[in-house]
């Protein structure tokens, strides 16, 4: 088997921190044909770990792609607990840094010239260094200062390695267990590759930064910075440098004049307005990422990893926001059913009673006082406990709001990101509704109605003509036939039973009738109509006994 070292090595980790019996119950020794004897050093853990610890120790021992895993699988508080998102949050990717010659030649060769002929400066060290990739300021011939993030050597390869191990093991799971079949930990896996892979080219970084630039053209307080895209390739990205103050130097604030209330305000519209308005989000908006500039301006920073949100979704995230702030559990319910979350078969009335019993615990709670970050986490604590799966794109965006929420609770404890994002929020309910977009979406549609009305004559045309065919035959099926010809065969026969009832039942009249009036005419004709009447009821007797019979074999009345 390709990479079977680094498979047992992982193995092996997992056993050390405690794991073994879910590794072997999973059948994954047999799978990896990994002998038992591995399981003996399970019992070295530390006891007084919790499984959230043990977890995270694992993924810091296994390096860059589990730590990667450990950070996106923090998000998830729809498919984990809560005590292991609390350690998974702790995952740092913080790393040693590595030499400077091979910066230079990494430089080098992704420019295609020599690191002196690019900068007229460049500081060897570095001022952040991460599992992927690190960071140092220099200055450009033309003067411009920059910042340059310079890819981890090698990190694609072992990414690559990991990834495809992952992978192989995520099938594993799905084939042969029913937490496969109910989480689906190839589409996990693959959502984790397509978002490191963005994180690893560095042009889409510079993309998103582009695309933020574009977005805030009317965000006057926001900046991002410039990229410098004649030395930016995918393991190295040039840009702009911006100075500034960090978020949580708040003697500097006072220092600068800096407003606190106005710089939390600004931040919360920000992100509302990237969620409503752009559909594109910063998804990890912690303070490391935020610089404050003068004149209470906002720089955001590390655009490696965003949220996007299409317009169905934006209408879905709409839905639970207000169904949060007026209390609407019908709302959030058909919001997250929308989402197409439920992956089996659930009781929505059950649901829907224990998201009124979350709704009835905020109901004696101003909305000013309500925390974003304790609802997300309740709703995310149902689904988990109805295994529903929601969108990775929505749980990154529920993690964005909770960092906001924290980042501002520091700035200004007494303000409520509510306050904020309802203008935002009704903004584009009303333009999700206006005639504007209701007219866009009748003429986007012109084309299928043209082709529709266009496509209707020679249709009928031609059914009109293979109706005329001798042989023509129509066909129907129906879901449940069996039942229905059950229920039509009891109709036809009581409506039988009565016809002939009622046919007897006449002629015996008529006879009766008949008989009277004639009765004067003499013996003969009352003998004969006597006679007939007796022929009458045995005939009519006859004719109720068979389809009497003829029911009761049916079966139905």
């Amino acid at each position: 088997m390709k990479h079977i070292k680094r498979y047992r090595q992982i193995i092996q980790v997992f056993i050390k921190h405690g794991f073994g019996t879910i590794v072997d119950n999973l059948g994954i020794l047999s799978y990896l044909k990994i002998k038992r004897h591995l399981l003996k050093g399970e019992n070295s853990y530390d006891k007084k770990l919790n499984i959230g610890e043990r977890l995270r120790l694992a993924l810091e021992e296994l390096g860059p792609t589990f730590v990667k895993l450990g950070q996106i699988l923090s998000t998830r508080q729809d498919i984990l607990p809560q005590y292991i998102i609390r350690e998974l949050e702790k995952l740092q990717d913080e790393v040693p840094p590595f030499p400077f010659h091979e910066i230079k030649s990494i430089i080098e060769s992704e420019l295609n010239d020599d690191l002196e002929n690019i900068f007229a400066e460049f500081d060897e060290k570095p001022i952040a260094a991460a599992s992927i990739a690190q960071v140092h300021v220099a200055r450009l011939k033309s003067g411009m200062k920059v910042v340059v993030k310079v890819q981890r050597p090698g990190i694609e390869r072992i990414i690559d390695q990991d990834l495809s191990i992952l992978e192989d093991l995520a099938q594993f799971i799905d084939k042969h267990t029913k937490y496969g079949r109910l989480y689906n930990f190839s589409k996990m896996i693959e959502e984790f590759k397509n978002t490191l892979f963005n994180e690893l080219d560095f042009t889409v970084e510079g993309e998103n930064a582009d695309t933020f630039k574009k977005n805030f053209r009317r965000d006057k307080n926001i900046k991002v910075p410039e990229i410098n895209w004649i030395y930016t390739t995918r393991r190295v990205l040039t840009m702009e440098y911006i100075e500034g103050i960090r978020l949580r130097d708040f003697y500097a604030f006072e220092e600068e004049g800096i407003d606190r209330k106005i710089i939390a305000r600004n931040l919360s519209k920000s992100i509302f307005n990237q969620i409503f308005r752009d559909g594109f989000f910063h998804a990890d908006p912690h303070p490391g990422n935020i610089m404050i500039l003068p004149k209470n301006n906002i720089a955001l920073l590390d655009f490696g990893m965003v949220g996007k949100l299409n317009e169905d979704r934006k209408i879905q995230f709409l839905k639970i926001f207000l169904g949060i702030s007026f209390r609407d559990s019908k709302l959030i319910i058909r919001a997250i059913m929308s989402l197409g979350a439920m992956t089996q078969r659930v009781n929505i009335k059950k649901i829907e009673r224990d998201l009124n019993s979350i709704r009835d615990t905020y109901l004696s709670i101003p909305l000013n006082d309500i925390k974003i970050g304790n609802i997300f986490r309740d709703i995310f604590e149902l689904a988990f406990s109805y295994n529903i799966i929601l969108p990775a794109e929505f749980t990154m965006l529920a993690k964005s709001l909770v960092t906001l929420e924290g980042a501002v609770a520091e700035l200004d404890p007494e303000m409520n990101i509510f306050e904020v994002a309802e203008p935002i929020a009704r903004r584009l309910m009303f333009k999700l509704y206006s005639p504007e977009k209701f007219m866009k979406g009748f003429l986007a549609g012109m084309v299928d109605y043209g082709n529709l009305l266009k496509e209707v004559p020679s249709s009928m045309l031609n059914f009109i003509n293979k109706m005329e065919e001798e042989d023509y035959t129509l066909q129907f099926s129906l879901k449940g036939n069996e039942d229905t010809i059950k229920r039509i065969d009891k109709i036809a026969n009581r409506i039988s039973f009565s016809l002939v009832l009622l046919a007897v039942s006449i002629i015996i009249a008529g006879i009766i009738i008949g008989s009277g009036m004639s009765a004067h005419t003499g013996v003969e004709i009352y003998l004969l109509n006597l006679a007939v009447l007796k022929i009458g009821l045995v005939v009519g007797g006859l004719i109720v006994i068979w389809l009497v019979l003829s029911i009761f074999r049916s079966g139905s009345l």
